[in-house]
């Protein structure tokens, strides 16, 4: 499995799981490859409906301007066998 395979396979199987809750703004993060594991390791970026401030005051109109709110998700992919092994959050990173 190449890069592009192991990103479209996490891609595919984010939509999968997520796709009834209207996931929208889908894209890559991050991608790694784990030499002594033999994974992928892909992080996907993603929104939600529920994501976007409503704009019942000045804060949340000020959010919008800005980024909208994303969730990660960190996809390990097997790369012998093109299989997900699992799906997790992202850890922040503060």
């Amino acid at each position: 499995m190449d890069v592009k395979q192991a990103v479209q396979e996490a891609k595919n199987h984010i939509l999968y799981l997520f796709g009834e809750e209207g996931v929208t703004n889908l894209g890559l993060e991050e991608v790694d490859f784990d030499d002594n594991a033999q994974v992928w390791i892909v992080t996907i970026g993603f929104s939600r409906p529920w994501d976007k401030p409503s704009t019942s005051s000045v804060a949340s109109v000020l959010q919008q301007l800005g980024s909208p709110k994303r969730d990660y998700k960190v996809v390990r992919i097997d790369d012998a066998a093109g299989k997900v092994r699992s799906v997790k959050n992202r850890e922040s990173k503060s």
